[in-house]
């Protein structure tokens, strides 16, 4: 009986401090998980991050994912304990973001996460030459396989983005990069159709939204559009471009995921982000989660597709060769728990094919560290074998 009291008055306490807290803070506490291990940094770097974001914000509340450190954690945070095994920290991840109560995760920054095809993150930068805040669409996944596609969905998903940042009209440009005429084209005639897309403009004289190395380094508009490879080198070089490369110190991470029909919000830091970039990174997955970030790339989409969304998107997608085959039949579902690397991005939906072919059930994703093909490890060797000799290995 004494036990059972004990813990009702620990309920109850616990339920006082969350109402305290909310009072004194606004609003309800969110509930954000860092993965704290698999950095090149010591701990301490996550455990001052957090520790600073937490500050700035009463709202926030970090939740380390890993082994406990033996330093002291900060006021306010707190700790779910795994051992220290990427997939044991990735498996507690999982299971606090699908789970409802007060110990569940809103959202979670993490170092890495196998986002399937589709799926992409919207980084942030700080930019030199004039101090500005600017949003990378993309920095890591992919939003589709096809550089072009990926692209036009990367500003429809900056646009949400900047939006759940709080940016009532934000001004977008692309990259001047392979396919960049072509998805300015489309952005343009959605435009035309009724998609409220504001251009940004060029610092250079022609002006113009197409944009160059000049334009990125003065934040010449709030979303800069370029492919998932491209904004993650421009998100490294943000970041640590004053430090020698090996310690992040500037920006906001590599962002929150987007993609259509995707509820979760994971960002992406880097096993060499350092403190700075690590609080501004559980801030900046806050302020989306508060804006409503999922919700928000819904409703862009739809209005991007009430202008021609879809056929925006067809009339990129590259033709089929002459004499090319069709997709084969995808193989029964089966659970994937073994990766392949090494596969180029413009490769990885023919390599996947070529396993489909063979009855392998596999599925393409993109890692922090490049494509990966996903598949049972029952099938791994044949896999390997195939992909060497189809030579996408």
């Amino acid at each position: 009986m004494a036990e059972v009291n004990e813990s009702k008055r620990a309920l109850i306490g616990n339920a006082l401090a969350e109402l305290v807290a909310t009072a004194r803070s606004g609003g309800p506490r969110n509930r954000i998980g860092l993965m704290a291990a698999g950095s090149e940094l010591p701990v301490e770097e996550f455990l001052l991050g957090a520790g600073t974001a937490m500050r700035r914000d009463s709202r926030l509340q970090v939740v380390g994912l890993g082994p406990r450190p033996d330093a002291p954690l900060p006021e306010g945070m707190d700790w779910i304990e795994t051992p220290d095994c990427e997939a044991d920290i990735a498996a507690a991840m999982e299971k606090a973001l699908d789970s409802k109560g007060a110990d569940a995760l809103e959202g979670a920054v993490a170092l890495h996460y196998p986002f399937p095809v589709g799926v992409t993150t919207m980084g942030r930068a700080f930019t030199p030459a004039r101090g500005r805040a600017m949003i990378l669409a993309s920095t890591t996944g992919i939003s589709a396989p096809q550089r072009a596609c990926a692209m036009l969905r990367n500003a429809v998903y900056g646009l949400a983005t900047a939006k759940a940042m709080g940016i009532a009209d934000p001004g977008l440009g692309v990259l001047n990069l392979d396919a960049a005429p072509q998805v300015m084209r489309a952005l343009s005639r959605m435009a035309e159709k009724g998609y409220a897309v504001r251009f940004g403009q060029s610092v250079r004289k022609d002006g113009g939204a197409l944009l160059r190395g000049n334009d990125i380094l003065a934040g010449a508009v709030d979303v800069c559009v370029c492919d998932t490879l491209t904004g993650n080198v421009l998100a490294k070089v943000f970041a640590a471009f004053g430090t020698g490369g090996g310690y992040e110190a500037a920006g906001w991470g590599y962002g929150p995921s987007v993609g259509e029909g995707w509820n979760k919000v994971v960002s992406i830091i880097s096993r060499a982000s350092g403190a700075p970039v690590i609080a501004n990174a559980l801030s900046y997955t806050a302020q989306a989660l508060r804006g409503g970030l999922p919700a928000r790339v819904a409703a862009e989409l739809r209005a991007a597709r009430a202008a021609g969304l879809d056929e925006e998107l067809e009339g990129l997608m590259p033709r089929p060769e002459a004499g090319s085959g069709d997709v084969p039949v995808m193989p029964p579902v089966v659970p994937t728990d073994e990766e392949i690397h090494g596969i180029d991005v413009l490769d990885l939906e023919n390599a996947v094919h070529v396993l489909w072919k063979e009855g392998l059930y596999a599925e393409g994703a993109m890692g922090c560290t490049g494509p990966v093909v996903k598949l049972a490890s029952a099938g791994l060797e044949k896999a390997r074998a195939l992909l060497t000799a189809a030579g996408y290995l």
